[in-house]
């Protein structure tokens, strides 16, 4: 995919608007970014694709003040501890 689609990613499912101590970690983003493209019929990118992508934006996967949010957000943390539902 293009950078577009990891764009359209991070202005959707991330945020650094919200105080957290850290950030989310390379296998969150992956876990938040898969979440993201099935909820928009997307064929997720590959976790080295990804980290490219957001490399190219800016962002250092293993160090970034990130935060989750939007649906992708919601699916994310369901699918990651279902005895919440």
């Amino acid at each position: 995919m293009t950078a577009t689609h990891f764009d359209r990613f991070v202005a959707e499912a991330l945020t650094t608007d919200r105080e957290t101590d850290t950030g989310l970690s390379p296998d969150e983003l992956y876990g938040l970014y898969t979440s993201w493209s099935l909820i928009n019929k997307h064929q997720p990118e590959t976790p080295e694709a990804l980290r490219a992508g957001l490399l190219a934006l800016g962002i250092d996967p293993d160090n970034n003040e990130l935060s989750m949010t939007g649906p992708a957000a919601a699916d994310y943390i369901l699918a990651s501890a279902p005895s919440l539902i």
